[in-house]
């Protein structure tokens, strides 16, 4: 399948596209990269067509006519846009998260994408690192017997805030991540925190709960800058208890003057292309549009829990 990437932006400084999605799909069989296009401004479209031997389209019609994937990691003001185009142009998407701005863009998105017969995988990909396939299959079998809470603990070391705050950057992976694990949505948020750092207090139905802690720390020794200096849950059920360090398989790599983390097997990114491929070929991805609204309603009554100190119910579908 024929690739173009689109956007080279994000959230604040972030380039994903460089950083994560050029790299994984230049080496994934199922995907040929066959151009480049800049949205948002980013003016950063030539200068990798060249590094990489890729067209550079200069207009979006252009690069949708020559694809069967777009993947989008636009600056977030103009990604829903960008993301609904390629849809409507009957184009797959992989979309760097969150998938939009706001909760009506990602609703349009979903209505688009179901219109247009295409798929659209936002890139909720920390939840298909090994531990967490790993967690998710044990309680869904029943390993703890029926869950009733979940802690979850998920913080960034250092790194360069988000000038949106780390409440839309960053909680959406350990939120996904807990619904993920349940298989429940979320019904009332109490949350509290600042820019760099939130709690959430999630109700799901049965009388499930679940907190996370979320956010950006300082600098942190050992710990490379935007690494994760914390990423555990504890799922307690009925009939026991269930610990996870998410940061593992790995092995830690040191030499003279650094120190870093590295994986044992294929990034969650990679796992993301292969979710990508095989919703491609069966219509039904893993990861789809309706995870990426379900997380910004969870984030964004969050958001106004914050803003009013209250515990605000979650905003249902219908």
């Amino acid at each position: 399948m024929r690739v173009v990437l689109v956007g080279f932006g994000g959230i604040g400084i972030q380039d994903h596209q460089t950083d994560m999605y050029l790299p994984a799909f230049a080496k994934h069989p199922a995907f040929t990269l066959v151009g480049v296009a800049d949205a948002g401004g980013t003016e950063k479209a030539a200068k990798t067509a060249g590094e990489h031997g890729l067209r550079h389209f200069t207009s979006l019609q252009e690069a949708f006519d020559a694809t069967d994937v777009v993947c989008v990691a636009a600056p977030i003001d103009v990604r829903g846009t960008v993301v609904a185009d390629a849809v409507r142009a009957g184009k797959h998407v992989l979309a760097d998260k969150p998938l939009a701005a706001t909760l009506a863009e990602a609703r349009e998105i979903e209505r688009l994408a179901a219109d247009n017969d295409v798929v659209v995988v936002p890139a909720h990909h920390i939840r298909l690192g090994g531990a967490l396939r790993s967690t998710r299959a044990a309680v869904r079998a029943g390993k703890v017997g029926l869950p009733w809470n979940v802690q979850a603990d998920f913080l960034v070391a250092g790194g360069d805030p988000s000038p949106i705050g780390e409440l839309a950057n960053l909680a959406l992976y350990p939120v996904d991540a807990v619904c993920s694990i349940l298989g429940l949505d979320v019904t009332r948020v109490w949350a509290t925190g600042g820019d760099t750092l939130v709690t959430l207090m999630l109700d799901h139905p049965n009388g499930v709960t679940s907190t996370v802690v979320c956010g950006r720390t300082a600098t942190v020794h050992g710990i490379a800058p935007a690494g994760l200096a914390t990423h555990r849950y504890r799922i307690s059920g009925s009939h026991g208890v269930l610990t996870v360090d998410a940061t593992r398989p790995a092995l830690r790599v040191r030499t003279g003057g650094t120190q870093a983390t590295a994986w044992t097997g294929s990034g969650t990114v990679d796992a993301l292309l292969g979710v990508l491929a095989a919703g491609i070929r069966t219509g039904r991805p893993e990861i789809g549009v309706a995870d990426a609204v379900r997380v910004h309603r969870i984030i964004e009554a969050a958001r106004r829990s914050i803003d009013t100190g209250a515990p605000v119910d979650v905003e249902g579908d219908s």
